[in-house]
C-alpha cells in the first residue's frame, strides 16, 4: 500500500511546516487528489489514521476532494473531463487522449493551532 509512504512523508512535511511557521497542533488537513493519480483516497485516509498517531496532526480531520481526470482529445481538439485513463472522449468516443490533469497529490490547505 503506497497511501502509508505518501502518508509519512506528508507527515515529514508537517513537521517541516510546523518548525518554518511556528504551529503546534494541526487541526485539518485538505488534501486533492486527482482520479488519475493511482491513490485510493479511502486508503490514504486510513494510512493517514494510522501514521498521524503521536505527532502534531493526532485527532485532526482530513478532507479529501477528487478532482475530475482531465484530457485533451485529437480527435476532437478538446479539453474533457474523464473517468478513467482508458475512458474514450465523452463527446466524440476517440481514443488518442493526452492526460492533462488530474494525476496529482496535492496539499491544499491545512488549519492549525
Amino acid at each position: 500500500m503506497h497511501e502509508l509512504s505518501l502518508c509519512e512523508r506528508l507527515i515529514d512535511l508537517l513537521q517541516e511546516e510546523s518548525q518554518r511557521h511556528a504551529f503546534h497542533r494541526v487541526t485539518r488537513i485538505r488534501l486533492a487528489v486527482g482520479r488519475f493519480a493511482c491513490v485510493d483516497p479511502e486508503a490514504l485516509r486510513f494510512a493517514f489514521d494510522v501514521v498521524r498517531r503521536d505527532t502534531l496532526a493526532e485527532g485532526a480531520a482530513v478532507d479529501i476532494q477528487q478532482p475530475p481526470g482531465l484530457v485533451w482529445c485529437e480527435d476532437c481538439s478538446s479539453e474533457r473531463e474523464v473517468q478513467t485513463r482508458l475512458s474514450p472522449c465523452p463527446i466524440c468516443g476517440g481514443l488518442r487522449l493526452s492526460p492533462r490533469g488530474g494525476d496529482d497529490l496535492t496539499l491544499v490547505e491545512l488549519e492549525v493551532a
